[in-house]
């Protein structure tokens, strides 16, 4: 709600200031009429963008997974199998590190997609996060270069917004809702 305040205002003919009433204009109405539909576009996003983004990451994830399945089509499949391999001590390494990777992140995107079995998804997710931010630490040389990050870095960095959604999607998950102020 606004409020209309008085303003002191200089006439040209006496620069005397007086004190003029603001009667409702146009533009009052005009700027109630914008809130409403505001209104309503917030409403509709609390309805609607967490399912939306539940969706899109899952759509994601399937997309990466759908690369590691077919051998040399991923651009990540080197770091993906190293990091597997390092992070289990060597026990799975090569073709089975790159299966296990292509199956978990089939398995969080077809339960982000369809929210079906959501709680367990997300349960790997949080798995398969720490593998994924994991090359930050374990092949600094790989995500760093004098100028900055590495395009292999870029792409480990690009995972925060990931991780910033799954949370998202998990607190919605375990009972959170947005709340309109």
């Amino acid at each position: 709600m606004s409020t209309v305040i008085d303003r002191p205002r200089v006439t040209p003919t006496t620069s005397a200031v007086t004190a003029t009433s603001a009667a409702p204009t146009r533009s009052a109405g005009l700027r109630a009429v914008a809130e409403a539909g505001l209104d309503r576009l917030a409403g509709l996003l609390a309805a609607h963008s967490i399912t939306v983004l539940r969706v899109s990451l899952g759509v994601v994830f399937l997309t990466f997974a759908s690369f590691k399945f077919v051998a040399g089509a991923s651009p990540a499949e080197g770091l993906a199998v190293a990091t597997v391999d390092k992070l289990t001590l060597g026990i799975v390494s090569g073709d089975a590190a790159l299966l296990m990777t292509a199956v978990m992140e089939t398995v969080i995107g077809l339960c982000l997609l369809t929210g079906r079995f959501l709680r367990f998804g997300l349960v790997v997710l949080a798995t398969a996060l720490a593998g994924i931010m994991s090359p930050l630490v374990l092949f600094p040389d790989q995500m760093w270069s004098g100028n900055g990050p590495t395009l292999v870095g870029q792409y480990v960095f690009k995972d925060i917004v990931l991780i910033a959604g799954g949370l998202v999607v998990a607190a919605h998950a375990l009972g959170a809702r947005l709340q309109r102020d």
